[in-house]
């Protein structure tokens, strides 16, 4: 049987939380490891975004995508009350993924 594919929208920062990075993808996994290696250069790799803090999963990619443009629509204090009503220490929940 085929598995669906899930598709997600995600926000990332850096080491010190200055930079949120709001975006989505049908791979986490694999998008996360892009920005941790900076293997695409551009606005995450120059901000050293590298931290996965919060992700939500859809099974449609239209309503992940509805949902990365309500959030980038949103302020910078709406993003941080996101994050830390479920993470609120700020860790990065991709962190075993590559230790």
């Amino acid at each position: 049987m085929r598995q669906e594919r899930q598709y997600c929208m995600y926000i990332m920062t850096n080491k010190f939380n200055r930079v949120l990075y709001t975006g989505v993808t049908g791979s986490l996994e694999g998008r996360v490891y892009q920005h941790k290696t900076k293997i695409v250069k551009g606005f995450t790799s120059k901000y050293n975004v590298n931290k996965l803090v919060y992700y939500e999963v859809f099974d449609n990619p239209m309503d992940a995508i509805a949902r990365e443009k309500q959030i980038k629509a949103g302020s910078r204090q709406k993003k941080i009350q996101l994050i830390e009503k479920n993470n609120r220490q700020w860790k990065d929940l991709a962190y075993n993924w590559y230790s």
